[in-house]
């Protein structure tokens, strides 16, 4: 069982067992040589048998006091060694921050406030204030839930969309608590029927948020994009790594979620997005999910999460680690006036957790020859594959997920039929 060494400078400590806490630890082991600590229920999965994590189970990631207990006993453990505390999903990123008060100082907690934090995620909230200052997103409507009743009847409820149209929560966090009949991350509405029918189900469930009903920008996976920021502690964006999508996971609980990118450059998306962050006071990382909006060239806002994103390693593969920030300013108190004013990464570099055959499968004929390409210069990064990390346990895992994505993909969603 892989241990963190008594000479390391730092930990981190990562909750979550996913192939997005592998990358994280992967980050983390190719900048600095460190073994990272991935606390989770099981201890399995993507973390699992690997050199460069060590598991540590904890009874429930959902029990603020379990949690709590667990990672009061990991910090005495490891005496004065710094200790990072982080994650890539956005409810256990809420969590930290609201258990802040009890973790802080043992852990570092590189995350802005709650407040903040619930002001941003807040879709409804993040749809205003790009209204208020000029930056693109897609016509919105929001639907408060515990209102369902009232405002199924309304004939004014959709003014300014047209179906089909997309429905998704306004709190990611609060969703994940709640269960009914269909649930997904993303929902498509065709009719107002089908979104009245949602609508009666998520009331069911009793969920008291709000859900957001937006304009379906049209196009297929490929024309979604990524932006990665870090902004420093006094709030000023010092760094950005901007992706085209090229295919998103399609499972409902995962839907949306970046599974291979081409990484790139897009100066204009990241002055709107700095002009946001700055606006605001944001500090830390935000990854946001964007769409190229073939209609009027325009590329569209849809919402900000407060983490390096789930697909984190994109950034990395573009050629500038992310944890560097983490660990210069937050461990070893760096004020970063050695880095430049504002990065922006450039090189193009093919991310994907999918096997290469089963992306081609989805893509355009420019995007296939170009991945072709890429493939064929060595311009291609599977997180998951290591080669430090060659546990052969955890290689049969990898081999085995690739394969199981096939099958996956095959079963929920079959390649479209493009127009020619």
């Amino acid at each position: 069982m892989t241990r963190v060494p008594d000479t390391q400078p730092f930990v981190p400590v990562l909750l979550g067992a996913d192939a997005s806490t592998y990358s994280l630890a992967r980050s983390f082991h190719e900048e600095y040589d460190v073994v990272s600590v991935a606390v989770s229920r099981l201890g399995a999965g993507a973390v699992a048998s690997s050199r460069i994590i060590e598991t540590s189970r904890v009874s429930d990631l959902d029990d603020p006091e379990a949690l709590v207990a667990h990672l009061t006993e990991l910090g005495e453990r490891f005496g004065d060694t710094p200790l990072i505390l982080l994650s890539s999903t956005d409810f256990l990123v809420r969590r930290i921050v609201e258990l802040r008060d009890r973790l802080e100082p043992r852990y570092t907690i590189p995350y802005t406030s709650l407040a903040l934090i619930e002001k941003m995620t807040d879709k409804a909230e993040f749809s205003r204030l790009c209204t208020e200052l000029g930056i693109a997103h897609p016509e919105t409507v929001v639907y408060d839930v515990r209102r369902h009743d009232e405002l199924k009847d309304d004939p004014q409820l959709l003014a300014g969309l047209e179906f089909p149209i997309i429905a998704k929560t306004g709190n990611s966090a609060l969703y994940h608590q709640y269960d009914f009949v269909g649930k997904q991350k993303v929902h498509t509405a065709a009719s107002r029927e089908d979104l009245l029918d949602l609508m009666q189900r998520v009331h069911d469930s009793g969920y008291p948020g709000t859900f957001i009903l937006q304009d379906m920008i049209p196009g297929y996976d490929e024309g979604m994009r990524i932006l990665t920021t870090y902004s420093d502690q006094r709030g000023k964006v010092r760094f950005a790594s901007f992706g085209q999508v090229l295919m998103e996971e399609h499972l409902p609980a995962t839907l949306g979620v970046p599974a291979a990118i081409i990484t790139g450059h897009n100066h204009d998306v990241v002055q709107e997005a700095t002009r946001l962050l700055e606006h605001v006071g944001w500090t830390g990382f935000a990854n946001f999910d964007l769409k190229y909006d073939p209609r009027d060239g325009r590329t569209k806002f849809f919402e900000l999460n407060p983490r390096l994103g789930r697909s984190n390693f994109y950034v990395t593969a573009s050629g500038h680690n992310p944890v560097r920030y983490y660990v210069e300013e937050h461990v070893e108190g760096s004020d970063l006036s050695d880095e430049p004013a504002l990065l922006e990464s450039s090189k193009e570099e093919l991310y994907t957790s999918l096997p290469v055959p089963l992306l081609l499968r989805y893509l355009p004929g420019d995007l296939r020859k170009k991945v072709v390409s890429m493939v064929a210069r060595g311009r291609v990064t599977n997180p998951l594959m290591y080669a430090r990390d060659p546990h052969p346990k955890r290689w049969a895992y990898v081999m085995a997920y690739g394969a199981n994505q096939v099958r996956k993909y095959a079963r929920v969603y079959p390649p479209p039929k493009r127009e020619k």
